[in-house]
């Protein structure tokens, strides 16, 4: 279907959003929040009780690998205190949110609020939105000229890169937050170090301590990258021109598969939805699915939906072609 002439700038996202609203779909769902806040806590309160209760046997690898997930999960949790699907207000979520992050993850809340909120602002622009910056992983065939041999061949280092991706992050948060003097959030992400570290040297052997802590950091970077790689890489990269809907639209993609699915990735498998109502909380975006869907049909706007497994070819593809101009003057 052809897309149909815009009218007013905004007009086609305001129509979306009266069918939205019409639904109920932006209302609070504490019940749900509370549900998974308490599961989530709990789960990680468990696995730091089961790496006390092991000790110093290696079997703590198998506790490692479960906190890695939880971490991942407490990350996704954060992620929607940030956007106020929680709470209404600021307080109480940038409360939580610090919680959540500097204390329980060693991630600053703060940075995270400051890169993520450039990015929905403006996802995949190549000089606005710092997911797709140029760094380890180049994500255009202009930010690729004159790299070297990683960015040749970069698809291939994509899920090995992505183990050193919550150190990536927990380094960038000590330098944001030192940059900008934030003490409260260094004293909570230095509480979380230094715990980290007296429990790992004081209840394993040294070998065991690394082994727990490349494990441990290794399942949450790749973990937490799996959730935000299948949103966006690989999709259009907007030139700037484009109104609301259609750079949210075009350049996110949603990932089906279930429930399953909406759990593992905390509900951002509806991408599309999520960047046109952020605070939308995350068990209605399933069902602000279909109106979307329908909407954008119904304007002819394309609305890419594939499998989870899809959605990582399609990624690494991209990666693949970026560097394909490399390979050839190699």
């Amino acid at each position: 279907m052809a897309e149909r002439p815009r009218t007013a700038a905004g007009s086609d996202f305001a129509e979306l959003g009266r069918r939205i609203n019409a639904a109920g779909l932006l209302r609070r769902r504490p019940g749900y929040y509370a549900l998974r806040l308490s599961l989530v806590g709990a789960a990680l309160a468990w696995g730091w009780g089961a790496f006390f209760v092991v000790g110093a046997s290696w079997w703590t690898l198998a506790v490692a690998a479960f906190l890695g997930v939880m971490f991942a999960q407490t990350a996704l949790v954060a992620h929607d205190l940030a956007h106020r699907q929680v709470f209404r207000t600021n307080k109480p979520s940038r409360r939580a949110g610090l919680i959540a992050g500097n204390l329980a993850i060693g991630m600053s809340y703060g940075y995270w609020m400051d890169k993520h909120t450039k990015h929905h602002a403006n996802p995949n622009h190549d000089d606005l939105d710092p997911d797709v910056g140029p760094g380890v992983l180049v994500w255009s065939r202009e930010a690729a000229a004159g790299k070297g041999f990683l960015t040749r061949y970069q698809a291939y280092f994509f899920f090995p890169l992505l183990t050193l991706l919550g150190l990536s992050l927990k380094r960038d948060s000590v330098k944001w937050i030192m940059q900008r003097g934030k003490v409260g959030e260094a004293l909570l992400i230095g509480a979380h170090i230094a715990a980290y570290a007296a429990a790992l040297l004081l209840v394993l052997t040294p070998l065991q301590a690394v082994a727990f802590f490349v494990v441990h950091q290794a399942i949450f970077g790749v973990y937490l990258g799996m959730t935000f790689a299948p949103n966006h890489k690989g999709m259009p990269h907007p030139t700037g021109d484009e109104d609301f809907l259609r750079k949210q639209v075009l350049t996110s993609r949603n990932v089906r598969g279930g429930r399953f699915v909406d759990v593992a990735l905390g509900g951002l498998n509806y991408q599309i939805e999520h960047h046109l109502f952020p605070a939308m909380p995350t068990p209605n975006l399933r069902h602000a699915q279909p109106i979307v869907q329908q909407y954008c049909a119904e304007i002819g706007v394309p609305y890419e939906v594939t499998s989870l497994t899809d959605s990582y070819g399609q990624a690494l593809r991209h990666l693949h072609d970026v560097g394909a101009e490399l390979r050839r003057a190699a």
